[in-house]
């Protein structure tokens, strides 16, 4: 059938039975990305497709990692670049509706991995059959790229499943398992993965006729009616949770489909519109180059480390605790050590219950569980490969600790600390091989929490901090590499922003105003509700420690709170009273006038601190602060990072605000060293 024709990128077969196979298989790649070469071999592939008329054709991967990862990004950054995006959109559209036109059965078999323009490519096929296992996610995520579905997924995905369950899978960009994926309608059937394409085949002969309520509740969800009606609803309930202006792309999207009729030419060319629009704006770029940075932290950890087999944990606090179970939720075999078993029964009783959320199946939640195991006596200390050290603040106690466990060491173990403040220079000193020593510093809540600092100090072993980087890889963090100054890079950064906004709080500022400006500005939470959610003990003790360093002073009002036994959230009480986890917040005086210059006062802080820590070489570079500070602090990921917005907003005109609020306010607030740094005139896109 396909005769003179040669492929890079697939592979094509055809059988006794008239059945055409076609394996993706992007040439000089681990997984598949859907390239313009990708879509422009497959073009010619459907278009012999249609004067051949085969009894059927199955698409499938032949790529292990899965079926696809989506549209190749960098080639997108490209387009969006050169203003060609409308063109390569409607050029991907024109080949999956041919797809979707042609006269024979088409059955996508999907394993693996299976996002954004690879979801697109199944929705325009006949069926969709999908191996029953824990890696099969299928997912249309573009909107954490700042843009929407743009090969079909609009104009398709609420006609295949209805408006109601199509709309939450695009505007969230979450993953379906492919249970969920059935249950919802978007996959056919299932099967086991090594009968997928035998499975496939018998798909094609019987085809699975979609039940009448499925196909009635899809046609309903989508007259011109149900959108004008749940349209409004759906906006509602998404500006609950996200600004327009911070985050264009899920408002766009509602719209594309409210304005989509029943001719899908119309849906398509609406959806092409907007993602070419979409692609200008400063939020997606931003975001696209969130997603390369994120990349880029992934590759930090190269492979894992076959070393590390058995960690132990000393210290069963809320950080202890937490980092002991997410190691036993990824593999390793965990012993976690604190004075008393009444200590590490309530990390234990914590643990199970993120086991159960994320594993649901209770012979899985078993195995977990025996992964980690209470170790009062320290006995696990001679057979671990890496011991975390996560105890209070206390530069002597820790350093106590380390005389105890290295003397246990047999070999090459890694020590490290969790500390999240206290520079390491300091913790080395008495240690017998300081080379194998560094800083793993998590964040709460460690299971949410993507970022783990991985600190440097100038006798660390580089073989060490391979292994620590690919240690972290394997418990599926982003790891940065920082230097062991004080407060390292995230709480450097984020103190100036805590300690000037409880400045203001004790000021008059009222919380709930000033948590309002911070998520104006981005922040995922305002700065006193997160005061609250941390702990004002930890505040405390991490702004006792960084404020004579960064030239700060702790406010008012904290020791008060804390000899009241007034910690926030885990006491039901702080600078606000919490019930069921949530803080109640109280009413703002409707005739307060807010300060006008609010919220420069606690985001310019921020950025101060993050030149001030690139002209230190915290990091190694620009690029690695903004996802360090994106990951552990949530700092508003549309902007960037702290490089990039001051990029974004003109470095001498930022300077400037800083200079006129030092005048108004004090010297805390001048340009600190590194305003004339090279890296903050580079503003393009960095690929890696």
């Amino acid at each position: 059938m396909f005769e003179g024709l040669r492929f890079n990128h697939w592979k094509t077969s055809e059988g006794d039975d008239g059945v055409v196979v076609l394996s993706l298989d992007r040439a000089n790649s681990s997984v598949n990305a859907i390239s313009r070469a990708v879509l422009d071999e497959f073009e010619l592939i459907v278009e012999r497709l249609a004067i051949e008329k085969p009894a059927g054709v199955i698409i499938h991967s032949a790529k292990p990692a899965g079926f696809a990862v989506g549209a190749d990004i960098k080639e997108f950054v490209e387009y969006a670049k050169h203003e060609t995006v409308h063109e390569n959109i409607t050029h991907g559209q024109r080949i999956y509706e041919a797809l979707a036109r042609l006269p024979c059965p088409t059955v996508a078999a999907v394993h693996g991995a299976c996002m954004g323009g690879g979801t697109e490519l199944i929705l325009a096929c006949s069926q969709r059959i999908a191996a029953d296992d824990d890696k099969t996610k299928i997912a249309l995520p573009e909107v954490m790229l700042g843009i929407h579905p743009g090969w079909g997924g609009t104009a398709r995905l609420p006609r295949l499943i209805g408006a109601m369950d199509a709309l939450p899978v695009m505007l969230t960009g979450k993953s379906l398992s492919a249970k969920r994926a059935l249950a919802l309608g978007v996959v056919d059937r299932l099967s086991r993965p090594e009968e997928l394409l035998a499975e496939a085949r018998l798909l094609l002969r019987r085809p699975e006729p979609r039940p009448f309520a499925r196909r009635a509740k899809a046609w309903a969800s989508n007259t011109w009616l149900a959108r004008q009606i749940i349209a409004p609803m759906v906006l509602k309930q998404t500006a609950a949770k996200v600004r327009k202006e911070h985050y264009p792309a899920p408002f766009a999207m509602i719209d594309v489909w409210k304005r989509g009729g029943g001719n899908i030419q119309q849906r398509l060319k609406l959806e092409a519109h907007s993602v070419a629009k979409l692609a200008q704006t400063p939020t997606a770029q931003n975001l696209i180059r969130v997603f390369f940075l994120q990349e880029r932290l992934k590759g930090l950890g190269g492979g894992t480390d076959p070393a590390i087999k058995h960690v132990h944990v000393v210290g069963a606090g809320v950080m202890g605790g937490d980092i002991a179970a997410w190691a036993a939720f990824k593999g390793f075999e965990v012993t976690l050590q604190d004075r008393e078993m009444k200590y590490i029964q309530p990390a234990l009783d914590r643990a199970r219950q993120l086991y159960e959320k994320k594993l649901k199946n209770p012979d899985k939640v078993a195995q977990t569980t025996r992964r980690l195991r209470a170790d009062v006596e320290g006995k696990g200390v001679a057979q671990a490969d890496l011991a975390i050290e996560a105890i209070y603040e206390n530069a002597e106690a820790k350093r106590e600790l380390y005389e105890a466990i290295e003397p246990q060491f047999q070999g090459d173990e890694i020590l490290a600390s969790n500390t999240s403040s206290i520079p390491l220079d300091e913790l080395r000193q008495g240690l017998k091989a300081p080379q194998r020593f560094l800083g793993l510093h998590f964040f709460n809540p460690v299971a949410q929490m993507p970022l783990v600092e991985v600190v440097r100090h100038d006798q660390l072993d580089p073989v060490i901090e391979k292994r620590a980087l690919a240690f972290c890889k394997a418990i599926g963090k982003l790891p940065v590499v920082v230097k062991g100054t004080p407060g390292f890079l995230v709480n450097r950064i984020l103190m100036p922003y805590l300690l000037e906004a409880m400045r203001l709080y004790s000021e008059g500022v009222p919380g709930p105003v000033l948590d309002r400006e911070a998520k104006k500005f981005g922040m995922p939470m305002g700065p006193i509700e997160l005061a609250d959610t941390v702990g004002l003990d930890v505040c405390a003790s991490v702004g006792k420690e960084l404020a004579p360093f960064l030239g700060l002073e702790v406010p008012p009002g904290l020791d008060e709170k804390l000899a009241a036994g007034k910690r926030g959230k885990k006491d039901g009480q702080g600078l606000y009273v919490w019930q069921d986890g949530k803080p109640i917040k109280p009413e703002v005086d409707q005739h307060y006038v807010m300060p006008p210059d609010l919220q420069e006062r606690m985001i310019l802080p921020m950025v101060n601190e993050a030149i001030a820590c690139l002209a230190d070489g915290v990091v190694d570079d620009a690029d690695l602060l903004d996802a360090g500070v994106i990951f552990g602090t949530g700092f508003a990921p549309f902007r960037g990072g702290p490089i990039q917005y001051a990029r974004s907003e003109g470095i001498d005109k930022v300077k400037l605000k800083l200079e006129q609020l030092a005048q108004r306010y004090g010297e805390r607030f001048s340009p600190k060293n590194g305003w004339g740094h090279p890296a903050l005139a580079q503003s393009d896109l960095v690929i890696p």
